[in-house]
């Protein structure tokens, strides 16, 4: 892959191929020119099929970066492979957008996730894979499992646990990813992420929480950590707001404190 550069993100974005935005239908999330991302404090959003974490010292311009990296990145890898049991042809995608936008040292190989009991719990099983990658006893795993267990609190019906379903879940498949972002010491971002493919021989109801015998569900999952290329991304940064002004309202919700 050649040298993404900024002149490069900024003609990536503009020539990316999306689907027509969808029309507004009722439980989509409110419009999110109110979307309040604020220094100094943990926050959580969904977009589209991922969640993500931003720790307090993530500037607010970067995590609307992140935001709109991600759902690029989901908007394009779905419209170039529509067939969602696809799942690691979508991924491929996937990666390769973000590659395109700033992102770096991304790895692309998914591992099997083996669960040693006789039943699987996929709320577990995520959080055993952010503790291999964040450690078993940091701030970034307890942000990462406060994110989830506040999802895990809420009503199946809320609008926060629906645009998730919706955009992660197709028949017995989901995909989905978990990610955190931080600021690294040299005051740059680093997104821990974690990508997830899950297939099951029964149908899924709130894929995070999926329970099933373990023989009837596989998990495969990618994770690595992931340094941005900030000049390259905030070059891209108005070419992204333009692009995805007509999905953002469809796509992106903020969590309630975390």
């Amino acid at each position: 892959m050649k040298k993404v550069t900024a002149e490069s993100a900024r003609a990536y974005v503009a020539d990316a191929d999306l689907p027509a935005a969808p029309p507004r239908m009722r439980g989509d999330p409110a419009p999110t020119a109110t979307l309040a991302l604020e220094a100094g404090r943990a926050q959580a959003a969904v977009v589209g099929s991922e969640v993500v974490s931003f720790a307090a010292d993530v500037a607010p311009e970067w995590r609307q970066d992140l935001i709109h990296s991600s759902l690029l990145a989901q908007l394009v890898a779905k419209k170039r492979v529509p067939d969602a049991s696809r799942i690691f042809e979508r991924y491929d995608a996937h990666f390769d957008v973000l590659k395109n936008v700033g992102w770096v040292m991304l790895k692309e190989d998914f591992a099997i996730y083996t669960e040693s009991g006789q039943n699987f719990e996929a709320h577990k099983a995520i959080v055993n894979v952010a503790a291999m990658l964040l450690g078993p006893a940091t701030s970034s795993l307890a942000l990462v499992t406060g994110t989830l267990d506040a999802l895990h609190s809420m009503d199946a019906s809320s609008p926060w646990i629906t645009l998730f379903s919706r955009e992660s879940q197709s028949a017995q498949t989901a995909s989905f990813q978990i990610s955190l972002a931080e600021t690294a010491a040299d005051g740059g971002i680093v997104v821990s992420l974690m990508a997830f493919g899950l297939e099951a021989r029964t149908g899924m109801t709130q894929v995070l929480f999926f329970k099933a015998r373990a023989s009837e569900a596989t998990l495969r999952h990618c994770s690595a950590k992931v340094t941005i290329d900030t000049h390259v991304l905030a070059s891209a940064r108005e070419g992204l707001k333009q692009r995805l002004a007509a999905h953002t309202n469809r796509y992106i919700m903020a969590l309630p404190e975390i």
